[in-house]
């Protein structure tokens, strides 16, 4: 287990971690390069951990949510963790379980001291509590661990704005998932990974309510983390606004079975959005791609982009607006099953693989082919990630 070529992660995963704050940095990471190794005690590779969809959804706490199933990738009792050079623990309820694991706790001891970088979402620094690596750090989190990172001696930060993340000697602290972009900046810099290139490129990516959950989510993140600025539009929502998304996943049926995600907050005016203005845009899939496809004026922008030979880019079953677009004709494109005989339609070649780049036109199968699709649409921005 690890990596002695490479840049190489270790993340400590339990049954209703975090769903975001799991996937988040696991394809991220894996779309630069980094490998990410992901164990979990009484676990091994292949075996499956539950994870739980943490929002506010009108209550005066949080709402959780099943969220999609994680692949476990490495056997927990077989790590070595001087080979890794970071350790990554999503937020979630399994931390209250695995903050009173000696194994697990064992393995924060040991990154804590090689003071390798150790991040932390919501309520995962409970178990850097338990492992005594809090003692003299300044830490946030959510909320409720205030008092506990007190009684610990660490020094208690209110994240401003909650998008913010706290650095404090080798630890990365931060509310949760929102603030997944800074979180993946300062991870890279205390990992040595180094960003050159165009990195204040402009990325539009559209949405609807019931948008593919990771697919949002997953590229809006990991772009931000680069350093580009990515703006988020709905035709029918304003900025601050919020649209649902969904969650497909694999439960052993015919199809890939729906559940509601987290809420996504668009973040600029459909109403302002000029195509000069951007270098790219992002059709994530999911079931909005089949609203948006009825409103001439999103076809319009998707054409507009085309027209103007911008970077286009589209996951699963945004390839809908691409074909209505009239921008698959002659394509080579990734796709699953669920958009094969739409590619076929609207003149595409379809290719087996993952992600295709062909031109200014990236697109990929599905949430699952994130890390390759990301990489690509970087390589065509002119962004690179070295070591």
């Amino acid at each position: 287990m690890g990596s002695q070529g490479r840049k190489s992660a270790l993340m400590i995963c339990g049954d209703y971690m975090e769903d975001y704050e799991a996937i988040v940095p696991f394809q991220a990471l894996q779309a630069f390069g980094i490998q990410v190794d992901c164990i979990s005690p009484g676990k091994r590779s292949g075996d499956k951990c539950l994870t739980a969809v943490h929002d506010y959804m009108g209550y005066e706490l949080y709402t959780e949510l099943p969220g999609h199933s994680f692949t476990l990738n490495a056997d927990f009792d077989e790590v070595k963790p001087e080979l890794y050079d970071a350790l990554i623990i999503p937020g979630g309820r399994f931390t209250e379980l695995l903050c009173v694991d000696d194994k697990v706790l064992n393995i924060v001891t040991k990154f804590n001291e090689a003071n390798k970088p150790i991040a932390t979402t919501c309520h995962s620094q409970l178990i850097l509590v338990s492992a005594e690596a809090m003692k003299g750090k300044a830490c946030t989190g959510f909320p409720s661990l205030k008092f506990v990172i007190h009684l610990a001696g660490g020094v208690w930060k209110d994240p401003e704005p909650v998008t913010s993340c706290v650095l404090s000697g080798n630890v990365i602290s931060a509310i949760g998932w929102p603030a997944h972009a800074e979180y993946i900046d300062i991870l890279f810099r205390l990992m040595g990974v180094k960003v050159t290139g165009n990195q204040n490129r402009s990325v539009l990516m559209l949405c609807g309510d019931y948008v593919e959950d990771y697919e949002i989510n997953v590229p809006f993140q990991a772009l931000r983390g680069l350093g580009c600025k990515v703006d988020a539009v709905c035709p029918t929502k304003k900025k601050g606004e919020k649209c649902v998304t969904a969650i497909h996943d694999d439960e052993g049926a015919q199809v890939c079975s729906e559940k509601q995600g987290h809420n996504f907050i668009v973040t600029a005016n459909w109403d302002e959005v000029k195509v000069e203005n951007y270098d790219c845009l992002i059709i994530p899939g999911g079931r909005s791609p089949e609203f948006l496809v009825m409103d001439d004026k999103v076809v319009s922008l998707v054409k507009e982009f085309g027209d103007k030979n911008k970077i286009i880019s589209a996951i699963d079953q945004g390839k809908l607006l691409l074909a209505a677009a009239g921008l698959l004709q002659g394509k080579r494109c990734a796709s699953s099953y669920s958009m094969k005989a739409i590619v076929k339609v609207a003149g595409g070649e379809l290719v087996k693989a993952d992600s295709v780049t062909h031109g200014n036109l990236v697109t990929a199968t599905g949430w699952p082919a994130l890390p390759a699709f990301i990489s690509d649409l970087v390589n065509i921005l002119g962004i690179s990630v070295c070591f």
